[in-house]
C-alpha cells in the first residue's frame, strides 16, 4: 500500500480542520496584510519558484526510483508509464529551471494549482470508501480545489479577478473569512464526533 491510502480519517481531518482555521482567522484578523498580499500574490516571481520547487520536489518524489531508501517513501507505482519514470527524474530539474526562469506571468498562481493538484490525492485517499457519510466533507472541499487548481494553472488571471472579487467588499470578505472558518470548525468536530 501506498503512504497515502495508509492515511488514516481522523488525522486527515484534523489537519484540514486547523489548516482551514488557521488560515481564515489569520485572514479575519489580518484581514488588510493578507488582503495586500493576496493582490501582489499573482506577481511575485519569487514565492512562484519557491512554491514551484515545492511541487516539483514533491512530483520527483512520486516518480523516485523504488528501493532507495527514505528517497521512496512516495515513490507511485504508475503502471504501464513506469518505463518513463527515469526520463522524467532526469527532465524535471530541467523543466523546473526552464519554467522557473521564462514564465513571467502569473507564475506564483500557477505554481499554486500545481501545489493544489498534488495535495488532492492524499486527501481523497483518506476519505476512500471510508465510513460514515461525513467523511465526504473532505472530498467536497478536495474537489473544490482541484476545480480551482486547474483553473490556477490554466487561466491564472481568474485568481487575479476572484481575489479583486473578494477584497472589493468588507463584508464580503468577513463573510468568505467566517464560512472558511466555520467549514474548518465543522470538519473538527466531525473528526472527533465521527470519525474517531
Amino acid at each position: 500500500m501506498h503512504l497515502y491510502e495508509r492515511l488514516g480519517l481522523f488525522s486527515t481531518g484534523v489537519t484540514l480542520g486547523v489548516f482551514l482555521l488557521m488560515l481564515h482567522l489569520l485572514m479575519f484578523v489580518k484581514s488588510a496584510a493578507m488582503q495586500q498580499f493576496l493582490v501582489k500574490f499573482p506577481r511575485n516571481q519569487k514565492i512562484g519558484q519557491v512554491i514551484l520547487g515545492i511541487g516539483m520536489a514533491w512530483f520527483w518524489l512520486l516518480i523516485a526510483p523504488e528501493g532507495k531508501g527514505w528517497i521512496s517513501f512516495l515513490a507511485l507505482d504508475m503502471t504501464e508509464f513506469n518505463a518513463v519514470k527515469p526520463i522524467l527524474r532526469l527532465l524535471l530539474p530541467v523543466i523546473f529551471v526552464f519554467v522557473a526562469m521564462s514564465i513571467r506571468e502569473f507564475l506564483s498562481v500557477r505554481a499554486l494549482g500545481l501545489l493544489g493538484l498534488l495535495v488532492a490525492q492524499p486527501l481523497l485517499d483518506a476519505a476512500f470508501l471510508k465510513d460514515p457519510m461525513s467523511r465526504l466533507l473532505i472530498p467536497f472541499w478536495t474537489y473544490g480545489l482541484v476545480i480551482a487548481s486547474l483553473f490556477f494553472v490554466g487561466m491564472p488571471y481568474l485568481f487575479r479577478d476572484a481575489v479583486t472579487w473578494a477584497t472589493a467588499s468588507a463584508a464580503r470578505w468577513k463573510a468568505l473569512c467566517l464560512g472558511g472558518l466555520a467549514y474548518g470548525l465543522i470538519l473538527i468536530v466531525s473528526t472527533f464526533a465521527f470519525w474517531r
